[in-house]
């Protein structure tokens, strides 16, 4: 070992150098990054394919949504095809409010696009900060191109969506009966509710990618397919419709009347063709305040059916067996007790047969009848006839009726009932029992759906029920209490009335006026009710009469509905006389028509000899002022 002489003159022994070992080193380095490459990786394989869950979720709910795919509701068509209910596209505009509270100076402008106060909008959005989405005021089911104009402007965060809004073709003629939609398109009365899920249709929905301004940029996935509603084809008749709403409004205008209701079956189907009421609203435009117009009062309100319950009163007895059509009945003179009260006809008619006291509306001669039967038996009678019951035609908010059980009748009950008083129903059920009638004593539940045929029940034996049809028959003819309800080359069977309405446990001097009929008497094929509610009796005299007001809007809408569905006339003979009468310049058509029927018709029942000629149909309506409270509303009813 050599020294080297450090200064100052002493040895130092020099230091050994390290050696540099740079393979280690490399390996060193390569191995750690190695191994951070392998954290790396198998962290990512965890995130990506082992616990992806929780950052997948992440992501979706920043960029992926699942987004209604809107369906159409079913169309609703009237008997023959027409439609009356169809749902239109319409678009409704939404907002991102979290979008648009970055742009508060846009607020202004999107505010006097849509005609809201720009306070209020700004309010709203403020509110709804830190959601995701909130529909801009007013701007529900709009216009495509309304939506357009605002969607121009620009405004961040502002978007538009796919929507259906009803559409009712026919307006407020068919209103009552096809009822209306909400908002989101869910049926609220009506068809449209009873109906509800047939028509709703199920809305789809599409997974979609949106940037953060909340656009779509991609169409990821179809979770479900939307399923269109399904179409209803209903058994009324569009242009009957039209008939009845027009000639119920032209009524309700003569007379004063504040409401009104009609009623058109099949009588074969139970079929409803035509449904009317008034006061109408737009199903378009539905508001809050206009409840009471939406009732349909044909289903919903109750009244005391009047002298339109005398023929089921006569064919109670003629079942019964305690009378036959020839049976004579004496009226004398005019009235009859009621307990502590009286029941009056219009005038004393003397001695009339069963026949008779249909054809003049005895009220004498009907209650003493109904003194024939005994209690149990009438109350079972009529309710065969659906009184005190569902007619069970699925409309919703349908009344049953109030008809109370015999243990619950005072001692003047029954004889008020078998002239309407006592009792209430619905006009369709009215007009159920009268198609029972005409129907061969066949009763059938109504529907509102084309073909669908309920089954019958034998509620009278037909020959009784052929009877009773010929009896009404007699009053529209000469003599008769609707002789306005006449129709050239056809025979009418009905009965009118007039019944006083309850107030405050008695009755007013208001009065609700009936017809109720069959067409053609022969062969019936429709059964029709008419009501018209509180007409103006300022007039006086027979000026609100069922006879007056009610048989005339019968005779339009039937003479419409007959040429309409081509019934064939069955009373020729009529016919050809009057035309024979207009050519040798007889007068006008009603004329010869009257004439016609004097000449063709066998005669009066003779038990109707020593009767004064014939009065006037609106005479023959008339109320004399009761002279008390209950049961004198009866006196001298139609």
């Amino acid at each position: 070992m050599k020294f080297k002489r450090a200064p100052g003159g002493t040895a130092k022994r020099p230091r050994t150098r390290a050696q540099f070992n740079l393979r280690g080193r490399l390996a060193l380095v390569a191995g750690a990054l190695g191994l951070c490459s392998v954290v790396l990786v198998g962290r990512a394989v965890d995130l990506q394919l082992i616990d992806n869950a929780f950052y997948q979720q992440k992501a979706d709910s920043r960029f992926l949504r699942e987004l209604p795919i809107a369906t159409s509701r079913g169309m609703i068509t009237d008997r023959n095809g027409e439609p009356l209910a169809i749902s239109t596209p319409v678009a409704s505009l939404w907002a991102n409010p979290q979008e648009l509270v970055k742009h508060p100076e846009r607020i202004a402008e999107l505010a006097a696009a849509i005609g809201v106060q720009e306070e209020a909008l700004a309010r709203s959005v403020t509110q709804r900060a830190d959601k995701e989405f909130m529909y801009l005021p007013g701007q529900r089911r709009i216009h495509p191109a309304a939506a357009q104009k605002v969607l121009a402007l620009g405004v961040p965060g502002v978007f538009s969506q796919r929507e259906f809004r009803r559409f009712y073709p026919q307006g407020e003629a068919l209103a009552h009966v096809l009822g209306f939609t909400n908002i989101d398109d869910r049926g609220q009365e009506g068809i449209e509710l009873a109906f509800d899920d047939w028509l709703r249709g199920n809305p789809g929905a599409q997974k979609v990618i949106r940037d953060r301004r909340g656009r779509i940029v991609e169409n990821v996935d179809l979770v479900r397919p939307a399923e269109p509603g399904k179409d209803l084809t209903l058994s009324i008749d569009r242009r009957i419709q039209f008939l009845a709403h027009r000639e119920l409004r032209n009524a309700l205008t003569r007379s004063g009347a504040s409401a009104g209701s009609i009623v058109v079956l099949d009588v074969a189907t139970g079929e409803v063709l035509a449904m009317a009421n008034l006061p109408g609203y737009n199903p378009h435009v539905v508001s809050g305040g206009d409840r009471d117009a939406r009732r349909n009062r044909a289903v919903t309100d109750l009244i005391e059916p009047g002298s339109t319950m005398k023929p089921l009163t006569v064919a109670a007895a003629l079942e019964a067996g305690v009378v036959t059509p020839a049976t004579r009945i004496d009226t004398s003179p005019g009235w009859i007790p009621n307990g502590r009260y009286r029941t009056s006809d219009f005038r004393n008619y003397g001695v009339l047969d069963v026949t008779g006291i249909i054809t003049k509306s005895s009220n004498v001669g009907v209650s003493k009848l109904v003194h024939k039967l005994p209690d149990r038996q009438y109350y079972e009678f009529l309710r065969r006839f659906g009184y005190g019951a569902s007619t069970h035609s699925g409309f919703p908010g349908e009344a049953s009726g109030l008809f109370p059980e015999p243990e619950g009748w005072s001692g003047t009950t029954k004889q008020a009932m078998s002239y309407g008083y006592g009792l209430s129903a619905t006009p369709l059920q009215i007009a159920v029992a009268y198609a029972a009638l005409g129907n061969g004593g066949r009763a059938i539940a109504p529907t509102f759906v084309k073909g669908q045929h309920n089954e019958p029940r034998q509620v009278l034996d037909p020959a009784i029920a052929q009877q009773i049809v010929s009896m009404m028959q007699t009053v529209t003819e000469p003599g008769g209490t609707a002789t306005r309800a006449a129709i050239l080359g056809y025979h009418v069977a009905g009965k009118t009335g007039t019944a006083r309405k309850a107030s405050g446990g008695g009755y007013a001097r208001r009065y609700v006026a009936f017809f109720a009929g069959l067409v053609p008497a022969e062969n019936p094929r429709f059964s029709m009710v008419v009501v018209i509610d509180d007409p103006d009796t300022s007039g006086g005299g027979s000026t609100y009469g069922g006879g007056w007001v009610a048989a005339p809007v019968f005779k339009s809408v039937m003479e419409g509905a007959l040429r309409l569905m081509d019934v064939p006339p069955d009373d020729i003979e009529t016919w050809l006389a009057a035309q024979a009468g207009e050519k040798l310049g007889m007068g006008n058509r009603a004329s010869g028509l009257d004439e016609a029927r004097t000449r063709t018709q066998a005669g009066p029942p003779a038990s109707h000899a020593g009767d004064e000629p014939a009065m006037r149909a609106g005479a023959l309506a008339r109320f004399p002022t009761p002279d008390s409270p209950f049961p004198a509303p009866a006196r001298g009813a139609r």
